[in-house]
């Protein structure tokens, strides 16, 4: 689709997620500044990233690292077997999101309510830049060492994501070019 001169992905949700995932892997010294933009309309009234029940985004930029999985609790063993058999792969190691929130501060970073190995940073929160475009630059060594105070492992999938499953709502948003900027 073409929003303005440029070319973005809508991507629309009703009571349902809609992910485009990009495979690729980037070494951990090779992960440096990432920027990407997005807009949307409307926020999920009834969503909350902290509850299960109604942990959905109208906008998700989603990460997905490798490590070493003979750490995971047996929870997150479990997890990756029920990941494997639903997907015939098995689940991250670590996932690092970006998210627009409702309520919580830009800045803070969320443990997802199912595993340890999720978490989302708050890159926008609440109403107020509704139906604008936001662009954004994050340094995603240091994001990652931020939220599970350790070093990454190689980035292994780059991922859009709009999220109402859990909330039973609908949503739509638009994404603008995912770009390595840097040496």
């Amino acid at each position: 689709m073409d929003q303005a001169g440029q070319t973005v992905v809508l991507a629309s949700a009703d009571s349902s997620m809609s992910v485009l995932r990009n495979k690729l892997r980037v070494q951990p010294e090779d992960l440096r500044q990432l920027q990407f933009s997005w807009r949307v309309p409307n926020l999920i009234e009834q969503a909350n990233l902290s509850q299960r029940d109604k942990a959905d985004s109208p906008v998700r930029l989603v990460l997905a690292f490798e490590g070493d999985r003979s750490t995971f609790s047996m929870k997150n063993a479990m997890l990756s077997e029920l990941s494997q058999a639903l997907t015939g792969e098995p689940m991250p190691y670590a996932t690092l999101m970006y998210v627009w929130c409702n309520t919580r501060a830009v800045g803070t970073v969320l443990p997802d309510p199912n595993t340890d190995r999720i978490r989302k940073i708050v890159v926008a929160s609440g109403p107020a830049q509704l139906n604008q475009w936001l662009k954004f630059e994050r340094n995603v060594h240091a994001d990652f060492l931020q939220a599970f105070q350790e070093p990454p492992g190689a980035l292994l999938s780059l991922a859009l994501m709009t999220d109402t499953d859990n909330t039973r709502t609908k949503a739509r948003a638009y994404y603008g070019p995912v770009v390595w900027v840097g040496p």
